[in-house]
């Protein structure tokens, strides 16, 4: 039986559903580390990275098939737990999910939040923010570095939501201080390329999560619009593309080690994914 405290494969509308549940009470960790392994599997499954790259260490074993084409096992209960520790060019930090590859170092990190009420707070993460992304940076510019920040879409009306823990209206506006949170956090996005500025993210997403029956754990579709740079629907492919130009591209004598992987379509991993995950696993070709 898996430990509860180790990394899980979870879908995100499990993950998603233990934050805004919240059963342990309070703002500690407990409510979002759900969100860690997702990210963290998803990097293996989607991303092509090595489990044992990833910290925390997600429940996956690779056996090489040939050339860069592997088969990936799910090992229930083997997962690793914790965050890494980063030496900033300020201080160090510890990052909820790193990608760190022998003789490199680290090239790959996201840094999640979860607020699951008192909304007025929100400038506080967004210095936090701009502090996290400017300290790691400054000592590994090439790093590919996600900030994800949930929030619980509370509903106005809804019993035990107070004044200043609403979300949205019950017609699904969102209230204009995280409509204003969105617009500032979004200048923080899309850094480019390592001669941009240290205080811009690779990727950046803002998530509501419904917390209303029947639709716990669920993704609010209409905020951010399509098209936002902050939509959830863009974060992983900006994390990837980003590594690739970086770490593959322009270092093609180092893409022995750099190069994503790619999973046999036979993968026990993979059958046993099928449908529930609302992503695809990167399979080889044939």
């Amino acid at each position: 039986m898996a430990r509860a405290d180790v990394c899980q494969w979870l879908t995100l509308q499990e993950a998603l559903t233990r934050f805004s549940e919240n059963v342990t009470g309070h703002q500690g960790s407990g409510h979002i580390k759900p969100l860690h392994w997702y990210v963290a599997c998803r990097l293996v499954l989607e991303g092509g990275f090595r489990p044992t790259d990833i910290t925390p260490h997600p429940p996956f074993h690779v056996q090489e098939v040939h050339g860069n084409r592997h088969s990936l096992s799910y090992v229930p209960g083997d997962g690793g737990r914790g965050e890494r520790t980063l030496l900033g060019g300020l201080k160090t930090k510890n990052v909820d999910v790193v990608v760190v590859k022998d003789g490199i170092g680290p090239v790959t990190a996201v840094s999640m939040k979860g607020t699951l009420n008192a909304f007025r707070n929100l400038t506080n993460r967004m210095e936090e923010a701009v502090g996290d992304c400017t300290n790691l940076h400054i000592s590994y510019p090439a790093l590919v570095y996600g900030f994800l920040h949930v929030l619980r879409a509370n509903v106005e009306g809804t019993e035990g939501v107070e004044s200043n823990d609403v979300a949205m209206r019950p017609d699904g506006v969102v209230v204009e201080g995280i409509v204003r949170y969105h617009d500032v956090l979004a200048r923080l996005a899309d850094r480019a390329d390592i001669r941009d500025v240290a205080t811009r993210y690779e990727s950046v997403a803002l998530a509501l999560v419904n917390a209303t029956p029947p639709n716990v754990g669920e993704l609010v579709l209409t905020f951010p619009e399509a098209g936002s740079p902050l939509a959830f629907s863009g974060f992983f492919k900006k994390l990837y593309h980003q590594y690739d130009q970086r770490f593959v591209y322009a270092a093609p004598g180092l893409d022995w080690a750099t190069r994503r992987l790619e999973w046999d379509p036979d993968s026990p991993a993979l059958q046993q994914m099928g449908r529930r995950f609302d992503y695809e696993a990167r399979e080889s070709g044939e």
